[in-house]
């Protein structure tokens, strides 16, 4: 027990880049996705939070292909703040959710971590990092992935598997799935063993050879490039897939919430998840509605220090506030994000919606989203309403 307790870990955060999240416009048009604010956090500042709870955590990175510049703030900050290094990596191309891992093998194997979290960065959830390595040593294998429960008409939007009941062993895997498979599907969430570079290593191999055996063919060599980059792995069907059932993979089930970020709306609904969250794990980022703002709070509401609300406004439920909003009198916010610089006026309405950087929500104004099962309004305006 004492030399695990010495073991290093290292986490892995996959952050993407702009070619990348074209469902999350408008709002990924003004800052990189990983950067928008859920529940008054940075979308990428949730993983980042789970990590720090990993015993023995000595570096965390993040993975993508955005100019460095665009995380070079937020990565000096959450560094301070946590008291643990993270460092951004940034990609010459996208090498796939393995192939990026394996690119920086060398840097992420630094500290001789005895495990490596992989996470992605839109993924909403709880995040049982701990409870997970704990599980993973126990089966004794090169990787764990973190599953949950979910409908069967669900199920086919995500990579479904099947795992043995009583050792939990990943004996099936397969992305998105014309027929129904299972109803446990793969959250993005995995803790590996180092061996995990040879497996990505050993795919990457294979399929240089067979680039090389297709370049003897002179009709080969005058077709169009339509193969797939030997550098580009896929971490599900590449890695997941061909190792199920080879007792070299195993499932940790979590009954927790789980979703992921893949749309204005989701980012909304996700807010609302993290808020509850919070009275767990960080109460102090919740409104209380006493002290200096005393305006009503309804619920779980994040307000920025920085922000004004009128006494007579009332807030709540899943409400998240940013940086020098104005709330106004007899304003109503229910179900919404409010981004930097907003200005509420009197008795306006907003529910259901994400109003945009230094927009402006004139006196009695209604602001709504017909529908939040499938999209959330984003306003991006200068100006909505009448003043």
């Amino acid at each position: 027990m004492g030399s695990s307790m010495e073991e290093k870990v290292v986490a892995v955060i996959m952050v993407g880049g702009p070619t990348k999240g074209t469902r999350f416009r408008p709002l990924s048009l003004n800052i990189p996705k990983p950067l928008f604010p859920i529940a008054g956090q940075p979308m990428v500042h949730h993983p980042i939070s789970a990590c720090k709870r990993i015993p023995n955590l000595a570096q965390i990175y993040l993975v993508g292909f955005y100019e460095e510049r665009e995380f070079a703030l937020y990565v000096s900050a959450i560094s301070n703040e946590l008291k643990v290094p993270v460092r951004y990596l940034r990609e010459d191309k996208p090498h796939g959710s393995a192939g990026g891992l394996y690119h920086f093998r060398n840097l992420i194997m630094e500290d001789s971590p005895s495990h490596i979290f992989l996470l992605n960065c839109d993924v909403c959830c709880s995040f049982p990092l701990p409870k997970m390595l704990e599980a993973h040593r126990g089966y004794g294998g090169i990787g764990t992935l973190l599953v949950i429960k979910v409908s069967p008409e669900s199920a086919s939007q995500f990579g479904e598997l099947v795992a043995d009941p009583v050792t939990n062993e990943l004996l099936h895997y397969t992305e998105k799935p014309e027929t129904f498979v299972s109803d446990r599907i793969n959250c993005g969430v995995y803790v590996f063993t180092p061996e995990i570079f040879n497996a990505i290593g050993d795919v990457s191999t294979q399929r240089k050879d067979r680039a090389t055996l297709k370049r003897v063919s002179s009709f080969e060599a005058l077709q169009p490039a339509t193969r797939i980059p030997t550098d580009f792995v896929r971490l599900d069907q590449d890695i997941l897939s061909p190792l199920a059932g080879k007792k070299r993979l195993y499932t940790y089930e979590t009954m927790d919430f789980w979703e992921q970020i893949k749309s204005p709306g989701m980012s909304l609904r996700c807010s609302g998840l993290y808020l509850s969250q919070f009275r767990l794990t960080s109460p102090q980022l919740l409104a209380s509605g006493d002290g200096t703002r005393s305006a009503i709070v309804i619920g779980d509401v994040y307000i920025h220090p920085s922000a004004k609300v009128h006494p007579t406004a009332k807030i709540g439920p899943n409400v998240s506030i940013s940086a020098n909003a104005r709330v106004g009198p007899g304003v109503r916010l229910m179900s919404c994000i409010i981004l930097d610089d907003v200005e509420i006026m009197e008795n306006a309405v907003v529910t259901n919606a994400i109003v945009g950087w230094k927009s402006s929500i004139g006196r009695w104004s209604r602001v709504q989203a017909w529908s939040l099962q499938f999209e959330t309004r984003s306003y991006n305006s200068r100006r909505l309403g009448c003043s």
